[in-house]
């Protein structure tokens, strides 16, 4: 600004409106009573599911039905007793922790703890792992 003559401002007024009703405010309890009072026309629609899983509610009975008539007992595959214990002896007989063993096959600590307890779910490749780990067959005979 060089400071010759007076400073204007030619900046437009700026309006700020609010935004339009949406849909949950137009439903709003006042707004209706509102409306009731002024004897304006107002419609509402009953939903069936409205505020339900549907997906959970429409197949319910089916699914009970088809379990309570399931006589087979579901369970999963658990580790055999035969191959904990030959994990254990070749964990031993190499003198590694749980903790290093499960470090050398880059697994967790509490898998190895799992198979060794026999509550673990079969993974043939963490069989795999601990085959070359330990330098012992666990699968299959011997």
């Amino acid at each position: 600004m060089s400071g010759v003559g007076p400073i204007s401002q030619d900046w437009e007024p700026v309006v700020i409106r609010k935004k339009a009703p949406n849909a949950a405010a137009k439903k709003d309890e006042k707004l209706v009573n509102a409306a009731r009072r002024s004897g304006a026309e107002i419609e509402t629609v009953k939903k069936s599911t409205a505020g339900t899983n549907k997906a959970a509610s429409s197949s319910t009975s089916l699914n009970t039905r088809k379990l309570d008539e399931e006589t087979e007992n579901l369970t999963h595959e658990r580790v055999p007793t035969e191959l904990k214990k030959a994990i254990m002896q070749a964990r031993m007989d190499k003198k590694l922790t749980q903790a290093q063993l499960a470090q050398f096959i880059n697994e967790k600590p509490q898998i190895i703890q799992e198979y060794e307890s026999g509550k673990a779910i079969p993974n043939q490749q963490i069989i795999g792992k601990l085959e070359r780990a330990l330098g012992v067959k666990l699968r299959g005979k011997k």
